[in-house]
């Protein structure tokens, strides 16, 4: 059985702090056998882990739709924009042969079980744990929503931060690829190793926001079709 946590952020994430390396390190160090590499909006920072340990990372994003449910996208080629149409965003997650996975489907601070709702009826996985999940509700919600759908329930770390890989993750059949997956996904055993603090949500916050303000600013627009004469007296 192979052990896998199938979300996790690296520092190419805009709320991630986990350089690709050191995510591909901590992985190991947890025997993990496989784990997916989902940042927001970017497949750059799963790239750099895959060409690290081929053998370990899956390529994925996760992906805010139009509507502001969060779906990922498990063993991508290319990035999908983000706010496109819920329909459009698994069109383009299946025209690639991955996986529609579905994230802490009832963690929302609002509209949580319309968000869930949408986010079940397309999806191919559900994650039943996400350790980030700090309300015991959330992740019960989504397995109870899960078996009553027939779908199979995995689980992620939903890691922003080295020390996070891991503390969720499903045992599952071994696989390569996504058709092997999706076969081996429901005889997947999610399990939790630990509950991530809720003050790392505002940790994360904090830092991303710093991040932001540090960043070099950007050039301002070159103007284009103005020139600047100047006229003798």
């Amino acid at each position: 059985m192979f052990r896998v946590d199938l979300h996790s952020h690296t520092s190419y994430s805009h709320d991630g702090h986990t350089p690709p390396r050191a995510l591909v390190e901590r992985a190991r160090e947890r025997r993990l056998d496989r784990i997916a590499v989902t940042d927001h909006g970017t497949i750059e920072g799963a790239l750099l882990a895959r060409d690290i340990d081929p053998d370990l990372v899956i390529v994925g994003e996760e992906i805010r739709c139009r509507c502001r449910t969060e779906l990922i996208g498990l063993f991508l080629k290319e990035r999908i924009p983000q706010r496109l149409s819920l329909t459009e965003t698994v069109e383009r997650i299946r025209d690639q042969g991955g996986v529609v996975y579905a994230p802490h489907p009832y963690a929302y601070a609002r509209r949580a079980l319309w968000r869930a709702n949408r986010a079940l009826r397309v999806a191919d996985v559900v994650e039943g744990i996400n350790a980030r999940a700090f309300l015991p509700i959330w992740n019960h919600a989504a397995i109870k929503a899960s078996e009553r759908r027939g779908l199979p329930v995995v689980a992620g770390s939903d890691a922003h931060f080295a020390f996070e890989i891991g503390r969720a993750y499903a045992e599952m059949p071994e696989f390569v690829g996504a058709e092997e997956f999706l076969a081996a996904a429901p005889r997947a055993r999610p399990s939790l190793a630990r509950l991530s603090s809720p003050w790392l949500h505002v940790v994360g916050f904090a830092m991303k926001w710093r991040r932001i303000a540090l960043a070099p600013a950007r050039p301002a627009a070159r103007q284009t079709g103005l020139t600047t004469t100047s006229s003798g007296a």
